[in-house]
């Protein structure tokens, strides 16, 4: 039997656990169900040798919007930087390294040109970035508008462009479409430079510099820079730019769980859900791994799209077109997480005691990366991977302990399916990673007291992301904002009545951001069957 008034919300993960706290906020009866011990999905924090705590894939905080952190009151729950504002190092073998904050060069060698070029080049696509920034709390409208509401978002997505002014309209317009690599040609002479700024259109992904509309996803990485800028307007969640949470990724988490129970929702743990039921045509509930079933009008899934619609519950229950459209979806991992605990603190080239703790790359050019890209295409890994590292322990003695660190690295390219298994290989690609470390950094190697490698089948199995894609999906231009996760699916709702998704894998795409969970909340609270809310509650728009 239904039960009317029950909300279940598949999976624990930051945009499950915001979706619940707005959800009970307003009112509504709330139980969050997740597969693993830990709270937090791909965010969380755990020890991985003696002593030694890593944030397990999800590392840096830059996409969280500012809005959650102020009105479900972070702070209040834990929640606290280690470090804001963290400077990008993109490290060199031979040379100095460039050191970038969001507004241009800090320290290293550039051309006038390109320091000139720079800041101009930033100055427009933060501007850009805005565009998208400004859809993050929105629900897309569908491609075939349905009603003056749909119609209203497609207007105002259009008015954000042409608000841009009729030069910068024109280039938005062409550059979205584009690959980074084509676009940072005709910017800049630094491959240095280039190598660092394609990095962001690329990470995460199964792309390289010159795969179709990477521009747009370094887009969606640089809309953090609005949504950083209004929290520091409004004197609210976490500050511009890359940030380390003090406790590591699972802080975020552990506050965002607090802030749900503190409003009443029900979580519970080690609750694997098997199934989503239905009955005739709508939802009726979910059975567990362990035969449990609990009745609820309305699933809100976290887990990825493919896991919801096609295992959960089936791609019987829906449409032939539209199963096939998300079995088709782009959702296979290439990135692989690498954790070492480190007996003292590593050096790298150049690098000085300021810089130690930031946000370090290793793209020394475009060229690199798309050399680092193609095995990849073959089932094949890099023998020269890309990695964006980070040594929290410079700003977070607590993970660590007393004089001994902890790095931590997204390695590109790892494929999911790589040729022979990762049984296989991982022992060599780990040597490899390590060798391409040691280049940069010369004595890594003798201080490393564990090491730790995370390939994607690795991050599939441990936290229920389909391919190990921690994105649950390519942030690409043909699967976001309205395509996203397919043509159809863009609103949350899903084709069977009372089924929703609040996860990475809908809009607006992946990072630890929270906009998917506080949309979806506020779709099921404006839907018919949210007539139980309490009186006038609602997400705030």
């Amino acid at each position: 039997m239904t039960d009317a008034n029950r909300i279940v919300i598949v999976g624990g993960g930051h945009n499950g656990l915001v979706c619940a706290a707005y959800l009970a906020r307003a009112g509504r009866k709330v139980l969050v169900l997740e597969a693993n011990e830990q709270f937090g999905g791909a965010a969380v924090t755990r020890e991985f040798h003696p002593g030694f705590k890593v944030s397990a894939v999800a590392h840096l905080l830059h996409l969280l919007d500012p809005r959650i952190a102020r009105e479900l009151d972070l702070a209040k729950h834990g929640l606290a930087m280690a470090r804001e504002n963290l400077q990008t190092v993109a490290l060199s073998e031979t040379g100095a390294p460039l050191v970038l904050s969001r507004l241009g060069l800090i320290a290293g060698e550039l051309s006038g040109r390109d320091q000139a070029a720079l800041a101009a080049w930033l100055t427009r696509m933060r501007r850009f970035a805005g565009v998208l920034a400004n859809q993050h709390g929105r629900t897309p409208p569908r491609l075939a508008w349905h009603g003056w509401r749909e119609a209203l978002e497609g207007a105002k997505f259009a008015l954000d462009i042409r608000k841009l002014g009729r030069r910068d309209m024109a280039e938005f317009l062409r550059v979205a479409t584009m690959n980074v690599y084509d676009v940072l040609e005709e910017e800049f002479e630094s491959e240095q430079l280039k190598g660092a700024l394609a990095l962001d259109g690329v990470l995460g992904t199964k792309l390289g510099p010159r795969s179709g509309g990477t521009l747009f996803a370094l887009l969606h990485r640089m809309s953090a820079s609005s949504a950083g800028k209004a929290a520091a307007n409004t004197g609210g969640g976490p500050g511009i730019g890359w940030s380390l949470p003090r406790g590591g990724m699972g802080a975020v988490t552990a506050a965002l769980a607090a802030a749900a129970r503190a409003a009443g929702a029900e979580l519970r743990s080690s609750a694997r859900v098997a199934a989503i039921l239905t009955q005739g045509d709508r939802i009726s509930g979910v059975r567990l791994a362990n035969g449990e079933q609990i009745a609820a009008a309305t699933v809100i899934s976290n887990a990825d799209p493919k896991a919801t619609l096609l295992c959960l519950l089936g791609a019987r229950h829906l449409e032939t077109e539209f199963a096939r459209r998300v079995q088709h979806a782009r959702a296979v991992g290439t990135a692989a997480k690498l954790h070492l605990a480190l007996g003292a603190l590593p050096e790298f080239r150049g690098v000085g005691a300021a810089q130690i703790g930031e946000r370090l790359l290793i793209a020394p050019s475009q060229q690199y990366i798309e050399a680092a890209f193609n095995p990849a295409k073959y089932r094949e890994y890099s023998a020269a991977p890309v990695m964006e590292i980070s040594i929290p322990t410079v700003h977070d003695a607590t993970l660590a302990p007393a004089g001994q660190h902890v790095l931590s690295a997204t390695v590109q390219y790892a494929p999911y399916d790589v040729a022979g298994g990762w049984d296989a290989h991982r022992e060599r690609f780990l040597e490899q990673t390590l060798s391409v470390l040691e280049r940069f950094s010369p004595g890594v190697r003798s201080r490393v007291l564990a090491a730790q490698l995370l390939t994607p089948v690795d991050i599939e199995r441990e936290f229920h992301l389909t391919g190990g894609h921690w994105h649950q999906g390519e942030l690409a231009l043909d699967q976001m904002l309205m395509l996203r996760p397919v043509p159809g699916a863009a609103q949350y709702a899903m084709p069977v009545n009372g089924l929703y998704l609040c996860g990475a894998g809908a809009h607006p795409g992946g990072g630890v951001m929270g906009s998917a969970g506080r949309n979806a909340a506020r779709v099921v609270l404006e839907a018919p069957a949210a007539s139980t809310a309490a009186p006038g509650a609602k997400v705030p728009a």
